[in-house]
Formats: structure tokens, sequence, C-alpha cells
């Protein structure tokens, strides 16, 4: 899949003309033109092309009509159509000689984690069970809201909404049937995260949606809130309906500079986190904040001190490791950066109320 940035004199009818061309001369390239995306708004086209690999992509379309992508991504097609709904052109609309196609490839993005029902239940649900029942739920909903499943897990869900409005109704809808499924399910917390982000395919990274999927997922992961949203989502959400999205303790919005931190932030402890030796000092420089300034960031985003953040984060870390056999208690200590298996478990038994060896098959 490739990416052009165009000029904001392009049209739909201009991008589906060039479509026309590619398909002119694409067998002596090796490639198979299958269909395109055109974002009028934002003045992106995306084309799904078979080819060889991506020389002949630009080939193509250098001599077809001299429009050479500014970026091209190997992608699974079966992913593809699981976000974007199609992996060739539609049917003609009207009888006429272009076949404009009216989708941008913008996408809300929804991931739901349900990580607290890992130390909960960390045997697979009996069918009928709370988890069962809410997992058949959420298909059933994304049913009526439009949602395409990506990747399911029995604690983890990655859905693509064409409709941000459809996205935003389906959060609160996936929140009360999870209310309502769970009620024998005790917790000191909330046991239900749900990330609403929103963006376009193909961006400088390697993956489709990436950049889109990493901010959901991040935002589930650390933020305060049940419903997480980006800027993005909740303007589009804002600006599509009458009733805007207004504060409530259960949601949690995003700024830009809250996203340009929590980019800085995530990419910095992803690759430190299990380091012993790493001190609060150290993150200052990484996300461009002084001490002060990240310890105030730190306590609106997530509601803890920049020391708790860090353990959090670890505990998390070693909770996933825990579930998965993936050591026994002193190597996942070491592991996830604690100093000693004595002050692990300690800190796990009073973050989970029980000691990381009940974790263990």
């Amino acid at each position: 899949m490739d990416r052009h940035d165009v000029s904001e004199t392009v049209t739909a009818e201009i991008v589906a003309q060039i479509h026309q061309e590619d398909l002119k001369i694409q067998d002596r390239f090796g490639c198979r033109g299958l269909t395109y995306w055109f974002d009028d708004k934002r003045k992106t086209a995306f084309c799904l092309i078979e080819a060889p690999d991506e020389q002949a992509i630009i080939k193509m379309h250098n001599e077809a009509h001299g429009q050479v992508p500014h970026r091209v991504i190997e992608v699974d097609p079966s992913i593809v159509e699981s976000f974007l709904g199609r992996l060739e052109d539609p049917e003609k609309t009207q009888n006429t000689e272009l076949n404009i196609i009216d989708d941008p490839g913008f996408r809300t993005i929804m991931v739901i984690d349900l990580k607290r029902l890992l130390l909960i239940r960390n045997n697979p649900s009996p069918a009928g069970s709370p988890l069962q029942n809410f997992n058949s739920s959420v298909a059933d909903l994304l049913n009526i809201y439009g949602g395409k499943p990506v990747k399911q897990s029995e604690n983890y869900f990655l859905i693509s909404f064409k409709s941000v409005s459809n996205a935003v109704n389906a959060a609160f809808a996936v929140r009360e049937s999870f209310k309502g499924l769970m009620n024998d399910i005790t917790s000191d917390e909330t046991i239900i995260k749900i990330g609403l982000s929103a963006g376009v395919p193909v961006t400088e990274k390697k993956s489709i949606f990436e950049d889109t999927i990493k901010l959901a997922e991040r935002m589930c992961k650390i933020l305060k809130g049940e419903i997480i949203f980006s800027s993005d989502v909740k303007e589009l959400y804002n600006s599509e309906n009458s009733n805007a999205l207004g504060e409530h303790d259960s949601l949690f919005f995003l700024s830009q500079t809250d996203e340009e931190f929590l980019t800085l932030l995530m990419d910095y402890t992803e690759s430190t986190w299990s380091n012993t030796n790493l001190k609060v000092d150290d993150f200052s420089k990484p996300v461009g904040c002084s001490k002060s300034q990240l310890y105030r960031k730190l306590i609106t985003l997530t509601g803890k001190s920049p020391n708790s953040f860090i353990r959090e984060y670890r505990l998390n870390e070693a909770l996933a490791l825990l579930n998965k056999n993936a050591g026994n208690i002193s190597e996942i200590a070491f592991e996830t950066g604690f100093t000693s298996p004595s002050y692990f478990s300690k800190c796990f038994q009073k973050r989970f109320g029980q000691l990381p060896s009940a974790q263990l098959g």
C-alpha cells in the first residue's frame, strides 16, 4: 500500500483518472492495482497494489502519470480488508466512465483492554461465563454500530470504524454491556479501558495504522478514565453531533499536546523500564520537561507520581509475564527492573491483593 500527499487542486475525479492510467500499464511492471482511497479533506491518496517490490510500484506510477508515492509499506491483505472493508474497487454506482470512489481511508480505531481480568481469571473462560457473554455482546454491538473487528483475544479487542460517531456510541454501549455482565467480578478498580484514536492507514511507520493503534493502546495502558479520546476523535465527534462530548469522571480527553507528551513518555519508558537503575530524573530530557513539569503532567494524565508510574508499569509487565508462565518469581522480578524478588512480591501484593506465586500455573 502506498501513500500520495497531493496538492489542494487534486480532486476525486483526478485521482480516479490516475488510477485508470495505472491499470493501463500495470502488466508491464508485474503489478496489479487493486483499489484506492482518497481523502479530500487531508489531501492524501492510498493505493493498494500487488507488486513484486516497492520499486515496481514507483516505476509504474512514474510512467503512468508521474505521481510517485511518498511512502510504500507491505501489508497483509486480510488486515487491510479488516481495517478498510475492501480489497478491490467497489461496483460502479453510476453509469460513468470513471469509478470515483468516495472513501477517504481515514478510520477511527477502538482498543478495548480488559487487563485486570488476566489477574482475576487467568484460565480460559468457560462457555456462559460473564467474560464469554461479554465477548458475544461486543460482537453484537459491532454489527449494530458498523465496527469491523481486526484482532481479538480474551482480554483485547482491536476494532475499525468508518464513522467516528458510531465508534463513540459503540464505546458507550460496550462499557454499559461490560458493567451489566460483570457484576459477579469484584475489583478495587475499573477493569475495562476503551481507547479511541483516529488516523490514516499509511504514515512514516512500517505497519498499517501503526501510529493510530499505538496511541489507542497506550491510552488504555496508562491513562485515567474508562473511555479515553484522542483530540481528533473528540473534535470530529463534536463537529458531527449537537450533543457534544462533555466532561465526566469516566471519560478522559487528550489534547494534541498531551498526545505528543504521551508519545515521548512511552517511547522512552518502553525502551528503559526494565533497567533497575532507571530514575525519575532520567525522563526529563527525553520528554522535554523539567522534573516538576513531569510530575504535574503525570498526575494529570495518569493520577500517579513519576515513581508510582514506573512501579505500576513494571508490575503490569510482570503480571503479563506471570500469566504467560514466562519464568519463575525471581527471574520475572529481575527481568522487570525490581532490585530483589522480595521487594517485587511486596509491591505485587500491595498492588493486586495477592502474591505473584498465585498467578503461576
